[in-house]
């Protein structure tokens, strides 16, 4: 259940992330680089959410369910 949670909290933080970027490519109009630090966090964290979602289908603390072939 803790790790259900935590993705959730990380998927939040993920679109969060994007929001700023978006935010500071309107407001900044490409004079700084928050925009690509922004949407650098994004895939960070996008990459450490795939990850923790394969840890958690490997070690089986999230079971995978939906079409058996």
């Amino acid at each position: 259940m803790l790790v259900k949670i935590i993705v959730v909290l990380l998927l939040l933080v993920i679109i969060a992330s994007l929001g700023s970027g978006l935010f500071f490519m309107m407001r900044d109009r490409g004079k700084t680089d928050r925009t690509v630090r922004a949407l650098t966090w994004r895939v960070g964290l996008s990459l450490a959410a795939f990850a923790l979602l394969m840890l958690g289908a490997a070690t089986g603390l999230i079971t995978p369910h939906g079409i058996v072939p």
